[in-house]
């Protein structure tokens, strides 16, 4: 049911604020790069910033967002490779949000894609969380979905990054910022969504080792841009 996820946002949002609210109004943020110069190239990918719509940024809110489509040639995965197990092209576009918000004292939070999807007349068919590996070692917690529009099928991968510390679930994620606000005077955080379509005749795990293989190359920059 919907409404104990309601009554459970709606109790983290308020301890948050009354938190936040004792300890000042002002973050201990580190310093970092804007989102707008995370790399154009990533692999075998090459991409175009897609702009935003002025009614989304102020729903968003006050925040750094990239919206980036990043696409490649049609390619197959080295052999033996162990976390691409089929082959994947990488002509398919892949999209790439994020989100970075330096504050969430004055009541700013950060978007669950559980709420604006469905707002955008996507349905959930599959959810999990899991974890990814990237390039650099460093393993992610990570939310994976399958979402539909009529015969349209996308792949969703997203997750919550804060102060080094990749989360899944939204409820832990504010728990955690509520823990961090308290240990270091930190609120900031991000969101990280990447997506694909599912192509005609190509399966969910074609889909899924696309986006996972991405996300792999991709990973070991986000330090650059949302502090550790």
């Amino acid at each position: 049911m919907k409404y104990p996820r309601f009554w459970t946002i709606s109790l983290l949002l308020l301890a948050t604020a009354l938190l936040l609210h004792s300890r000042g109004d002002k973050d201990n943020v580190p310093s970092s790069q804007p989102l707008s110069q995370m790399p154009q190239t990533i692999g075998v990918w090459t991409s175009r910033d897609i702009a935003m719509q002025d009614d989304v940024l102020a729903i968003l809110g006050k925040g750094d967002f990239l919206n980036r489509l990043y696409t490649g040639p049609a390619v197959l995965p080295e052999p033996g490779v162990e976390k691409v197990s089929v082959p994947t092209r990488s002509d398919v576009p892949i999209s790439l949000f994020i989100g970075y918000f330096a504050s969430q004292r004055t009541g700013q939070s950060i978007h669950s894609p559980q709420n604006c999807l469905p707002g955008a007349g996507w349905n959930f068919e599959s959810s999990r969380y899991t974890t990814l590996t990237a390039d650099n070692g460093k393993v992610f917690t990570v939310g994976e979905y399958v979402i539909s529009d009529g015969n349209t099928k996308q792949f969703v991968l997203y997750w919550y990054q804060a102060h080094g510390r990749s989360i899944a679930n939204e409820y832990k994620a504010k728990l955690y910022m509520i823990a961090d606000a308290i240990r270091m005077n930190r609120t900031d955080g991000a969101i990280v969504r990447v997506i694909t379509p599912v192509m005609p005749l190509e399966s969910i795990a074609t889909a899924r080792n696309r986006v996972v293989r991405f996300t792999s190359e991709m990973a070991p920059v986000l330090p650059r841009f949302i502090p550790d």
